[in-house]
């Protein structure tokens, strides 16, 4: 794909390897966390985030991997099972009472493999969700392991995307129809609420 070629290209020539990784981090942090429904499958994140400079853990997990795969690291796929009410998050009391009757949902991460040992990598939370409490991986400096977005319940790593998509579809699979509701549900409020968290932030600094 020559487009993202040329965005490799621009977000690291020059710079060395610990420092492309970590620009890569950073551009890919960067974007803010929208949850995008059509981003949910593998064939439409890479470009996708990219173009609507918009995404959430899957579609950055799946931008991440292909630029470090691009540096010549080898990746991993990670996913782990969480609650989204056991997030310490500053949430309004509706959002936060409707967290309460979501179901487990599943984040998703990289592990590379950086200097004999795989690092967890996560770029899931942009900085301007540190004011709410989100806990955003601010600096990373290219070879340890960062935090994780998120509390995990059970963890899991996949060598390829295939098997990640898999094996998420299977999840999928299990959730009855009142779980995709308040999930959908959820993910409406959360978005609004997060751009309105957002443009706060902002407007102070103005």
């Amino acid at each position: 794909m020559a487009w993202m070629y040329d965005i490799f290209i621009g977000w690291t020539k020059g710079l060395s390897a610990k420092e492309s990784r970590i620009a890569v981090f950073e551009k890919i942090r960067k974007i803010p966390f929208v949850v995008v429904p059509e981003l949910f499958r593998s064939k439409n994140n890479v470009m996708d985030i990219l173009k609507k400079n918009e995404g959430f853990c899957i579609s950055k997990q799946y931008v991440l991997a292909a630029m470090f795969q691009k540096l010549q690291l080898d990746v991993k796929y990670y996913i782990c099972s969480f609650r989204w009410k056991d997030l310490n998050v500053e949430f309004p009391v509706r959002l936060k009472n409707f967290a309460e009757q979501v179901p487990v949902t599943y984040h998703f991460a990289c592990k590379v493999f950086l200097n004999e040992k795989w690092v967890f990598v996560d770029a899931t939370w942009d900085s301007e969700l540190k004011k709410v409490n989100f806990p955003v991986n601010e600096k990373w400096d290219g070879e340890k392991s960062t935090r994780n977005a998120v509390n995990p319940i059970e963890e899991f790593t996949f060598d390829s995307i295939a098997e990640q998509d898999l094996f998420f579809s299977e999840k999928i699979m299990q959730y009855s129809f009142s779980d995709k509701l308040k999930l959908s549900k959820f993910s409406k409020m959360l978005n609004t609420w997060l751009g309105e968290a957002r443009h706060a932030t902002k407007q102070e600094g103005l």
